[in-house]
């Protein structure tokens, strides 16, 4: 049974459907046959799974060449329209094996970020400028501004059209069911953390055509946009949550939050800032709640995680800032859904599973094994590893009562 929505709300198996997921943008990648480990894949899912975690926001786009600077090393789209066979089957095994899980996966289709291709590598083919990685120039409104460019070029459009056409017909190669019929796939998102910047009203057209094209290819499945929200760092991203997201097309609204990338939190500093962050992160689903329910739509918190205590980035440093700035948030998810408001689940970000830190601390060109921190980011900083062994036990028990939810809410 595909996951509906019913006002505010999700529905499966004709209950609410409540959530506390992951981040697993790699998933496809590693799931490939000659390029990935498909042995740690399983070990992967069947932690997850025993963890009570069974939504899992996946990658289904990566563009531009092998082996770019700070991207994913193999890309699933190496040039326009030419796809990597071996990560698009890699695709294949991975929804083939949640579907044995009774697991649901979020599938983005493409990123506004560098670390895998993604807008700016749409924008790069069809007017042959240079991407200009911040890593490099340090310079990141630049290159956001440079991505954003992409809203109001047709022709980076039509491509990335074209590649909602591939991956939304695909046919699953191991189970022979079509991507837009499997019931695996709960929702597309139309890109990760997309920003309007200087371009408001074609970033807008933008997300309507989308969504609708979406929607002609899949009218089983959900459409989300992928985005933070309303973004209140760095002021200048332009994006409005009520107005992005006010298409009928588009089926709930997703949110993201970074209190350490905020500036709202100090690792270092964790009995000074850490309260006010929370409070100020609970503020920031309170205000997309009321977003949501003007729009009667679900609301998915879904990427949020902070650094391992004192920033530390080895497997052995512990997590007790981490695990309680979780509990907080899945309480917060609870006393919601107590309440019937429209916040409804989460994904924490990210899962780096059985991976190993190679770079601790510092950027990679992630030629080593695949974790939850993208290669442009030091490598261990957000990553919940199959060894958080408090962390899993955290999620699992608040699964669980999720779980009891789903039973006694209506």
């Amino acid at each position: 049974m595909f996951i509906k929505v019913q006002n505010n709300q999700f529905i499966k198996n004709g209950k609410p459907y409540h959530f506390i997921g992951t981040n697993f943008w790699y998933g496809a990648h590693l799931a490939a046959k000659e390029s990935g480990d498909r042995e740690r894949l399983l070990n992967e899912l069947n932690v997850l799974k025993k963890n009570g975690i069974t939504n899992l926001r996946i990658m289904a786009g990566s563009e531009g060449e092998d082996h770019l600077p700070y991207s994913i090393p193999v890309s699933l789209q190496p040039k326009p329209g030419v796809y990597n066979q071996d990560v698009l089957e890699g695709l294949d095994f991975l929804l083939s094996e949640m579907q044995k899980r009774d697991m649901h996966a979020v599938v983005c289709l493409s990123n506004f970020w560098y670390w895998s291709g993604g807008l700016s590598q749409y924008v790069s083919w069809v007017t042959n400028e240079a991407i200009p990685y911040p890593n490099d120039t340090n310079n990141w409104e630049k290159y956001m501004r440079f991505t954003a460019k992409f809203y109001t070029n047709k022709d980076a459009i039509t491509a990335y059209n074209q590649h909602l056409d591939t991956v939304i017909t695909r046919v699953n190669s191991i189970t022979e069911i079509p991507y837009s019929e499997d019931p695996t796939i709960m929702s597309w998102e139309l890109a990760n953390e997309p920003y309007a910047m200087q371009n408001k009203k074609a970033y807008q057209k933008w997300i309507e055509n989308s969504s609708l094209l979406i929607k002609q290819l899949a009218p089983n499945q959900l459409i989300t946009i992928g985005g933070e929200g309303n973004t209140p760092f760095p002021w200048f991203t332009n994006n409005s949550c009520l107005s992005d997201y006010n298409f009928d097309s588009l089926d709930y609204i997703t949110i993201h939050i970074w209190i350490q990338n905020w500036e709202w939190y100090n690792p270092n500093k964790h009995e000074k800032t850490f309260a006010i962050a929370l409070k100020k992160a609970k503020n920031y689903i309170e205000e997309h709640v009321a977003i949501a329910k003007s729009l009667n739509k679900p609301l998915v918190l879904e990427e949020f995680g902070i650094s391992r205590d004192h920033l530390k980035y080895t497997k052995d440093s512990s997590v007790n800032h981490r695990n309680q700035y979780f509990k907080a948030i899945f309480d917060f998810l609870c006393e919601n859904i107590e309440n019937k408001s429209s916040f409804v689940g989460c994904n924490f970000w990210a899962w780096g599973g059985f991976g190993i830190i190679h770079t601790p601390g510092e950027v990679s060109n992630n030629n080593g094994e695949f974790i939850g921190d993208p290669a442009h980011e030091p490598q261990g900083w957000y990553s919940v590893f199959e060894t958080d062994e408090a962390t899993l036990q955290l999620i699992k028990e608040y699964n669980t009562k999720l779980n009891m939810f789903h039973t006694n809410y209506l």
